[in-house]
């Protein structure tokens, strides 16, 4: 018998009802296929059946057939009609028509003796005759009754998509243990365009079985009408955005909304000269509910540091600016091993141990079991960092370098890490200063094994500087988003790219997204409107309860001609809106970041001239002007765990509910944001979320919790925390994060060598697995990469970097103002036609450091650049 692997139909029938399978891997064939489970032994249908086709959906019919099994497939074994077996991985299972029923004489039971990996699943088949016909934007409550050995099962959902076919859309709820029958209710999310079809079932991914009878499927009743509008119609249709009257005492580059609805803003030096010889490092906390700041003693210079929210709220800031660029260029930006938390209880930062390597630009994933991988920035000397770094949540420390794993490979400046679902790293492309990697642009990293494999589509990849990527809402989708990017090395136009790629895919790639919509562009005569190919760099995307996502500020060049555009992307129809503009420039170290109150607040703004700008934004989006807004009015519990089920009552019926996690953004880069959908099972007001069981999903720690009505519009949220130390235990510790059961004899499983942290919790994996603690539920997803796998490179100290990555020379001005390297295309390379476009933005006086004008800033060679003699000796 083939293997059976996710995407994929199997090579040819294999065994029927109550046959056992060994199945082992093997690698797909290179044609593509479907993004379907594999299907184990589709029971014939007649010719006749094949034809009765569906009627329409109504409310209170049941839409499942053959609910029961009570009727028998064809041909001896099969399964039962209107059911079919799918599944991969290496496992041993049976799938069996049993007499134990809930009502009638027949349930189904699934099985797992052995697994290594993968799942089993027992589905409705996908035809026209059986599979349920559905409606856009209709909801459906499913429901079975069911016993359980095994605390590894799943209702699965798949949607039959009228373009692309029949794909994987979600897990639904996680099955507790049950000697006797009970019975398990789940609502499905909206059903998205494009969708005709549905099918749905049990996935069993542990050792054990699930018995079910008894299905049931009925639309639920349609949303009520679109309320009234509470502004004016333009409002309405674009939302609005209003500046703040006090400013923001900090020139804060860094923002992390904290567990406590408060928001962190770092500067450090604020990328100011005086400051940093001086010591002088700042960080304001600032309070939403009064809009007051308060200022934070900060012992190093985090200037275009990393940073990431631990699992119990606090926040890791890791490396910094250790020094500013020689006034002559010939050292640049140094970035130190130093590491602190903050914790918001105190409002204080605490020293870790430090880093194994300097890290200034570094990236900051967290991992599935809480730990913390980074990659990329600058040493101490200014060069590339090529090392690799673990933060180990067990031991809350930095690891030491040997128990870490190492590719050499230099990564860049705020490389875009983002976690998949099964562990493996996807780096979006978006980076910032120069060029991206080399090969294809982005790839996936596989810390257990340690590959890096390239990943194709990325459009003008080396045009992708201070590009935003985000992963889309719901998570569950592992579709990602990347908006936009320039070059500050050669300093073209921004431009519009958009890019879409499905991790999902068998072999996923970049495909071209839609274009960003244009704005206005201030040139330095005053806001114009975009033309041409002109886009956007420093731009922000925002994850919005509503399930799109914000895209806003941004600028053409490098530090220059700020971009007044805002639009919203609709993940659904991968479409955008043209919305609101914030009035205030945000270009450079400037932020954009989700309030619990479903408000998106932005800050900062640091042109080459070495200005800052302290104005705060505050946008209302359109949900919030369309009449009252549903509210949870009690929470059982603020402390979850993976594929718990946990209780909320609301004021009025909602439609769905999230988790957000909260922002920790810098340099249009937050990689750890996200959008996880919570399947709800309502009676009334009172509602049931079910949580998932991936902590890869959703990274340990505290979440806004929204709930949204059928309009869009959301609760103020509620704090959250998911995971805590049972469920951690319970998780691998290597990044794969599958849990004991799935990492059990598979060297997938293992992490870096030498921890003993690690190994203690595979352990305690293994004792919670069988004391009935949920594992995680992986997908086969992205298996059959084209490329092929890169192994590590030689073992080296660092990577060649040039002192000027930032783009700016330094013969001119000070370390915080920055003359580009290379002029924008439209600029003459004339002294006038340069001096010209700094006047228009604001440089001022610039000093020439030492005796070399590359720029020919200074030809009457009195030591200022584009000085009165200066523009007067090039007229004519």
């Amino acid at each position: 018998m083939g293997a059976l692997r996710f995407g994929r139909k199997p090579r040819a029938a294999g065994a029927g009802a109550g046959a056992a399978g060994s199945v082992r891997p093997f690698r797909r064939p290179p044609a593509r296929r479907s993004r379907r489970t594999a299907l184990l032994a589709v029971a014939a249908l007649t010719g006749g059946l094949l034809l009765s086709a569906q009627q329409p959906a109504a409310a209170g019919v049941n839409l499942v057939k053959n609910a029961g099994f009570e009727t028998a497939g064809a041909g001896a074994g099969a399964m039962p009609y209107c059911w079919e077996q799918s599944g991969w991985g290496d496992n041993d299972f049976t799938f069996a028509t049993v007499a134990d029923a809930h009502s009638g004489t027949k349930a189904l039971r699934v099985e797992l003796t052995r697994r290594v990996d993968g799942d089993r699943k027992a589905l409705i088949t996908e035809s026209v005759a059986c599979a349920p016909d559905v409606v856009q934007d209709r909801q459906y409550d499913l429901s079975l009754w069911y016993k359980s050995t095994t605390p590894d099962a799943a209702i699965t959902l798949f949607r039959h998509d009228t373009t692309a076919g029949w794909q994987y859309w979600t897990d639904l709820k996680t099955l507790d243990l049950s000697a006797g029958y009970q019975r398990a209710e789940v609502r499905t999310p909206v059903v998205p365009p494009g969708t005709d079809r549905i099918t749905w079932g049990v996935s069993v991914y542990g050792t054990g079985s699930v018995t079910t009878d008894d299905y049931a499927m009925e639309e639920v009743a349609p949303p009520p009408v679109e309320p009234d509008c509470t502004g004016t119609p333009q409002e309405c249709a674009d939302g609005k955005w209003e500046v703040l009257p006090t400013e923001n005492p900090v020139r804060s580059m860094h923002s992390v909304v904290l567990h406590n609805g408060k928001v962190l803003l770092i500067a450090g030096s604020g990328n100011n000269t005086d400051m940093f010889e001086a010591g002088t490092f700042t960080s304001a906390v600032y309070d939403p509910e009064d809009g007051s700041y308060h200022t934070v003693p900060t012992p190093d210079d985090m200037f275009c540091a990393g940073h990431v929210q631990l699992s119990d709220g606090r926040v890791l800031v890791m490396s910094g600016n250790k020094g500013y660029p020689s006034a002559d260029g010939t050292v640049g930006y140094q970035g130190y091993k130093d590491s602190y938390v903050f914790d918001p209880a105190t409002e204080t930062y605490t020293r870790t141990n430090d880093m194994n390597d300097g890290h200034w630009y570094p990236s900051a994933t967290i991992m599935g079991n809480g730990d913390v991988l980074s990659f990329g920035g600058l040493r101490e000397d200014s060069s590339g960092s090529v090392t690799a770094e673990r933060w180990s949540a067990a031991q809350d420390a930095w690891l030491p370098l040997w128990q870490v794993n190492q590719t050499w490979s230099y990564w860049g400046l705020y490389p875009s890490m983002i976690l998949m679902q099964d562990g493996r790293l996807f780096y979006s492309g978006s980076h910032v200063f120069g060029n991206g990697t080399p090969g294809t642009g982005s790839s996936i990293y596989d810390y257990d094994a340690n590959t890096v494999t390239d990943v194709a589509g990325l459009q003008n990849k080396d045009e992708r500087d201070q590009s935003a990527s985000v992963l889309l809402p719901p998570a569950q989708d592992q579709r990602v988003l990347t908006i936009g990017g320039g070059n500050i090395d050669s300093n073209p136009e921004a431009n519009r790219l958009t890019d879409l790629i499905d991790l999902k895919e068998p072999s996923p790639q970049y495909t071209p997204g839609p274009p960003l919509p244009q704005g206005t562009v201030d040139l330095g005569n005053g806001p114009q409107p975009q033309t041409g190919a002109q886009g956007k760099m420093y731009g922000s995307a925002v994850l919005l309860p509503d399930g799109t996502v914000l895209e806003t500020g941004g600028a053409l060049h490098n530090r220059a001609n700020p971009v007044y555009e805002s639009s919203i992307f609709d993940p659904r129809t991968d479409t955008f809106d043209p919305v609101a503009v914030d009035p205030e420039a945000r270009g450079y170290h400037s932020s954009a970041f989700l309030l619990p109150d479903g408000r998106v607040m932005t800050t900062g703004d640091n042109p080459g001239n070495g200005t800052w700008n302290h104005q705060v934004s505050l946008y209302t989006p359109p949900y919030l002007l369309k009449g009252p807004r549903p509210e949870i009015t009690s929470l059982t519990d603020d402390q979850w765990q993976y594929g718990d089920t946990q209780r909320i009552t609301v004021d009025r019926p909602i439609a769905k509910a999230e988790l957000i996690r909260p922002a920790a953004v810098t340099h249009s880069s937050d990689p750890n944001q996200r959008f996880v959908d919570l399947p709800l099972t309502v009676d009334g007001n009172t509602v049931d979320l079910n949580v998932t069981s991936n902590p890869n999903l959703a990274p340990p720690g505290w979440y806004m919790l929204f709930a949204v009505d059928a309009n869009g519009v959301p609760s103020v949220a509620e704090w959250v925390r998911l995971g805590g130390p049972p469920a951690l235990a319970k998780q691998s510790a290597g990044p794969h994060g599958a849990g004991a059961a799935d990492s059990a004899g598979s060297a997938a499983g293992s992490a870096a060598a030498g921890s003993a942290a690690d190994s203690a919790a595979d352990s305690a994996g293994a004792a919670d697995s069988a004391g009935g603690a949920h594992a995680a539920h992986v997908h086969d997803f992205a298996g059959d990469l084209a490329k092929p796998a890169k192994k590590p490179q030689k073992k080296r100290t660092s990577a060649p970097v040039s002192p000027q990555i930032a783009g700016c020379d330094r013969h001119y001005g000070s370390a915080d103002v920055c003359v580009p390297t290379v002029f924008p295309e439209t600029v003459k390379a004339t002294t006038k036609a340069r001096c010209d476009w700094l006047a228009e933005n604001a440089y001022g006086r610039l000093k020439v450091n030492g005796k070399d004008d590359p720029l020919r800033l200074d030809p009457d060679k009195d030591g200022t650049a584009c000085g009165k003699g200066d523009v007067r000796q090039t007229r004519g």
